[in-house]
C-alpha cells in the first residue's frame, strides 16, 4: 500500500482554524488527521505542500514510524510547532488507514484497552460576562450536561502580577463557580503561563480553599526553575506541557519532577505514536497524562485512542460542546460525552469520518485569540477589535 495523495482542508471560526488532512492510498483507503494551529495555519499548509513531495507521497502508511523519522529529521532542521503539527496530521491519518485496513480500532493496535471509558472535562464554557453570577450560571449548565469536571482561567488579562482588586474579583468568581458545581465536581485552574512564581504561589494560596484539581501553567513554560519554585510552595498538583512540541523536550521536565500531570497536545507533538511513547515515559516517572485538546472531533478521537490503552491517562479536555458546536457536523461518528465520560467503541481506525462538503460551509478565517486582551474569554475577536 502506498500514499498517492494528500489533501488539506481548513474549517474556520473567528478564534480557531482547524486543519484536516486526508491521506489517500492506492488501495482506496483514506485516513484523516487534524490539528488546531493558532496563528500559523497558512505556514502549516505550506509545510505540508513541501513535505508531500519530499516525504509523504509514495510512502507506506503502515510504516508510519519511518515516515515520522524522515519528516522530523530529513530536512536537517530542528522541528518545531509547525513541522511537528504537520507530522501529527499525517501520522494520525496513517493510523486511521491501518485500523481500517485491519478492521480494528487504533487502540487495539497500540496494545489493547485498559479502560472502557475516559473522563472528560469541559472548556470553552465561560464565554460570558466576567461576573460571579454569570460564571455560576454557566457552570451549572456544564454540570447539567453531565460533566463532572471543568476548567477555567478566571484571571482576566493578568500578566506577571495581579492587582489586589483583580485578585479579589478572581476569588469571587471561583467561589461562585465552586458553589454552583458542588463539592464533588473537579475544578481545574488554568493560569496560561501568566504569572511570576511569587504571584502564582500567592494565587494558589488564595484559591486553595476551593480545591482546584490542578494548577495549569502557573508560570511561562520556558523556565523550569521558575516552575519548581511554585511546585515547592503549593500542595495543588502542577499540570503543564501543552506548549512542548517534541517529546524529547519533556526530558528535563521529567528529570526535574516539578509536574504531576503532563499535557501534551497530540496534534502538536507528532501524533498518536509520539504521544503514546511520551505517556509511557511519564508512567515511569509516576506522572499522569491529561492531554491538551482544543481541536475538533478528529483530534479528540485520535487522543482517545491513546487514552483507552494508557494506564496513566487521567482525563481529556473537550471544547466542542461549548465552543463552535455548529462545526460538529463536519465529522460523523464524533466522540460524545455521556455522564461525564467518553465511551470506548470498536469502530475501525479512529472511528470517525470527515465530511468535505460540510467542511466547505466553514471556510478558513483570520482566526485571532489574544489571552491578554480584554474579553478574551468570550472567544469572539470580532467584538474586541
Amino acid at each position: 500500500m502506498r500514499i498517492t495523495q494528500l489533501e488539506t482542508f481548513v474549517v474556520g471560526t473567528p478564534w480557531r482554524n482547524l486543519t484536516y488532512v486526508l491521506v489517500h492510498t492506492d488501495e482506496g483507503l483514506t485516513g484523516v488527521g487534524e490539528t488546531r494551529m493558532l496563528g500559523h495555519t497558512d505556514a502549516l499548509l505550506g509545510y505540508l505542500r513541501e513535505a508531500a513531495d519530499n516525504h509523504i507521497l509514495g510512502s507506506d502508511p503502515f510504516a508510519a514510524e519511518d515516515l515520522v523519522r524522515r519528516m522530523k529529521y530529513g530536512d536537517y532542521g530542528r522541528a518545531g510547532e509547525i513541522v511537528m503539527s504537520g507530522i501529527a496530521c499525517v501520522e494520525t491519518a496513517c493510523w486511521d488507514i491501518k485500523g481500517k485496513a485491519l478492521g480494528v480500532p487504533v487502540w487495539q493496535l497500540l496494545g489493547g484497552a485498559v479502560t472502557d471509558r475516559i473522563p472528560a472535562y469541559a472548556n470553552g464554557w465561560y464565554t460570558t460576562e466576567r461576573t460571579p453570577e454569570a460564571y455560576a450560571e454557566a457552570a451549572r449548565g456544564v454540570v447539567a450536561r453531565g460533566y463532572r469536571a471543568l476548567k477555567i482561567d478566571p484571571f482576566g488579562t493578568g500578566h506577571y502580577e495581579l492587582s489586589h482588586a483583580e485578585t479579589m474579583r478572581t476569588v469571587a468568581l471561583i467561589e461562585a463557580v465552586r458553589e454552583a458545581i458542588g463539592p464533588d465536581t473537579e475544578l481545574m485552574l488554568e493560569m496560561h503561563g501568566r504569572f511570576s512564581p511569587a504571584t502564582a504561589v500567592r494565587l494558589a494560596h488564595e484559591l486553595a480553599p476551593y480545591r482546584p484539581a490542578w494548577l495549569e501553567e502557573p508560570v511561562p513554560p520556558e523556565n523550569l526553575k521558575a516552575l519548581k519554585k511554585v511546585a515547592a510552595r503549593t500542595d495543588i498538583p502542577i499540570a503543564t506541557g501543552e506548549r512542548i512540541h517534541d517529546r524529547i523536550e519533556f526530558r528535563e521536565l521529567f528529570e526535574s519532577q516539578v509536574a504531576d500531570i503532563i499535557q501534551p497536545d497530540l496534534g502538536h507533538i507528532g501524533g498518536i505514536g509520539e504521544t503514546r511513547k511520551l505517556a509511557a515515559t511519564a508512567e515511569t516517572h509516576y506522572m499522569l497524562v491529561a492531554p491538551h485538546n482544543v481541536g475538533g472531533s478528529v483530534l479528540t478521537a485520535a487522543t482517545l485512542q491513546v487514552g483507552f490503552c494508557t494506564p496513566n491517562f487521567k482525563i481529556l479536555e473537550h471544547f466542542n460542546d461549548f465552543a463552535d458546536s455548529e462545526i460538529g457536523k463536519v465529522v460523523s461518528g464524533a466522540p460524545r460525552v455521556v455522564d461525564g465520560y467518553f465511551e470506548r467503541n470498536d469502530r475501525p481506525g479512529l472511528g470517525v469520518e470527515f465530511d468535505t462538503d460540510a467542511a466547505a460551509e466553514f471556510p478558513q478565517q483570520q482566526a485571532y485569540f489574544d489571552l491578554w486582551a480584554d474579553g478574551w474569554e468570550k472567544r469572539d475577536p470580532r467584538g474586541r477589535r
